[in-house]
């Protein structure tokens, strides 16, 4: 069962979130705040195992909040859903310790899903934001020095480039028809080799030695 904690000052889409989550056998909403303030409370309580954080809280920034659940040192994943869609601002919460960022007006099953796909080791990102980060990535002159050699496989190279394009784990798997398990191996062994925590720093080094070029 994945508990879930929410940190939303909407009160309509606090509740979607919060009536979504317990519709699922899967997961359970353990917590949730309204504002800054209660939001550290809650977070020094802990008891959840998947944060979904927003951004814009009318009392103090979200990305504080990130930093601070992070630093609990918990096994916690945290969620953003925001409005925001600002290069910025995204790069502060997944420098702060977010694994994934979803604006709001993805549908509610997405956002569903997202739960269980970061609780997995998958870090969902809404596709407008991905092309965003990958689109800070400037391409190299022809003239650039060779990129150096990838140590990533063939699968991995494939893997990789679907995730460039948004696409989920489960997606992946569904495309390459092997399993969601399978998938996930190969996100954490490129991960490990790209020496990175979350999609987003991923899709920012792979950009950066010239990886997705491949696909």
């Amino acid at each position: 069962m994945i508990r879930v904690a929410v940190i939303e000052d909407d009160p309509v889409m606090r509740d979607l979130l919060g009536t979504s989550i317990n519709a699922c056998d899967d997961m359970m909403l353990t917590a949730t705040a309204d504002n800054f303030a209660n939001a550290t409370g809650m977070i020094e309580a802990g008891g959840y195992d998947v944060l979904l954080c927003d951004l814009g809280l009318p009392d103090g920034n979200g990305v504080t909040l990130i930093r601070q659940e992070a630093l609990t040192g918990r096994d916690t994943d945290i969620l953003v859903i925001t409005i925001f869609a600002n290069q910025n601002k995204v790069l502060d919460a997944i420098r702060a310790g977010a694994r994934g960022y979803l604006l709001k007006d993805e549908r509610i099953e997405d956002c569903i899903e997202a739960i269980r796909n970061i609780r997995r080791g998958g870090s969902p990102i809404s596709p407008i934001i991905a092309r965003q980060l990958l689109g800070q990535i400037k391409p190299e002159p022809s003239d650039a020095r060779v990129p150096m050699a990838s140590p990533l496989s063939e699968r991995e190279y494939e893997v990789l480039n679907l995730l460039s394009r948004g696409f989920s784990n489960a997606d992946c798997a569904e495309i390459l028809t092997v399993s969601p398990n399978t998938i996930g191996t190969h996100v954490k062994n490129i991960y490990r080799k790209l020496e990175v925590n979350s999609r987003a720093e991923a899709l920012f080094e792979a950009s950066s030695q010239g990886l997705l070029a491949r696909s």
